[in-house]
């Protein structure tokens, strides 16, 4: 396996304004299914962990990561409990207003196949999984990985919704960050992860339009954001991370890691879903052209 990912997935429903829309899009979501899927597309081996509801929903996520050819052989689905739905009203000129709507359908400790990590490339975990409660399956997977000498991906992935206190997430935050050896955090979520932006870790900077910078062996690389159309930008920061580890596990130069971050996160945000626009290998050439 190249990647092993956990974490949730929800059903997302996309309108304007609620109280006056009539009509609305039904779609499934989730950091790390994001990345598995942008991951598997570019031709490499990915396993999603992660539970869903005994209910249409979760069919429709798992159909969904199979249909592209992710591993989904640990998810679990828990019938007594509805997958989870997250709303979405997009406003124009403004930022996408997203409310969860959240359930019991949480991995525990016991749901981490520690085998499976073991024998993974790269381990992938964000701090969306340490918001939503499942932070025992997120540590269990992060040492088991460390235990093996997996690579740990981390991306800090904060969401103020999801955190009542903030000096809760800054701790909970920087102690992930810092268990990373590839560390992906925006520009506005530095300051969360202060600790761990020094020592030996790749440390990637998403700067969205502006691009993105990693410092690798002392040494700073930088790669310019793409432009093009802009549907919607929820989901280019996981995109971007696909793209990144995929040039990560091939071995690629630096700046060449974040040229295909920029490169899968721009086809990303061209489309009205987080994951259905992302790009297979052959379709990145139609991107660089534009850029």
């Amino acid at each position: 396996m190249d990647v092993y990912t956990l974490g949730e997935a929800f059903a997302v429903v996309t309108s304007g304004r609620i109280r006056h829309e009539h009509e609305a899009r039904l779609d499934v979501t989730g950091a790390e299914f994001t990345v598995a899927v942008g991951l598997a597309r570019l031709g490499h081996e990915v396993a999603w962990l992660g539970k869903v509801g005994g209910d249409e929903l979760g069919v429709r996520v798992l159909a969904a990561l199979r249909g592209e050819g992710v591993d989904v052989s640990d998810a679990r689905v828990d019938e007594a409990s509805p997958t989870g739905l997250l709303l979405k009203e997009s406003r124009p000129g403004q930022a996408a207003r997203v409310t969860y709507y959240r359930t019991g359908t949480r991995l525990t400790q016991g749901n981490v196949p520690m085998d499976r990590i073991a024998a993974s490339a790269v381990l992938h975990v964000s701090g969306i999984s340490a918001a939503l409660n499942a932070r025992d399956a997120m540590r269990a997977a992060v040492r088991a990985a460390r235990a093996s000498g997996v690579t740990i991906s981390v991306a800090v992935n904060y969401r103020d919704q999801l955190w009542p206190d903030l000096r809760e997430a800054e701790e909970v935050l920087s102690e992930l960050a810092c268990s990373a050896d590839v560390l992906f955090v925006r520009q506005s979520e530095l300051d969360l992860v202060k600790p761990a932006l020094t020592g030996g870790r790749e440390v990637i900077v998403i700067r969205g339009p502006r691009g993105a910078s990693v410092r690798v062996d002392g040494v700073r690389h930088d790669a310019p954001g793409l432009s093009g159309p802009v549907v919607d930008p929820t989901g280019s920061g996981d995109a971007f991370v696909a793209g990144y580890l995929s040039a990560l596990l091939e071995r690629l130069h630096p700046a060449d890691r974040l040229r295909r971050g920029a490169l899968v996160a721009a086809f990303a945000v061209s489309s009205t879903s987080e994951w259905q626009g992302l790009p297979t290998r052959a379709e990145l050439p139609l991107m660089e052209s534009e850029g």
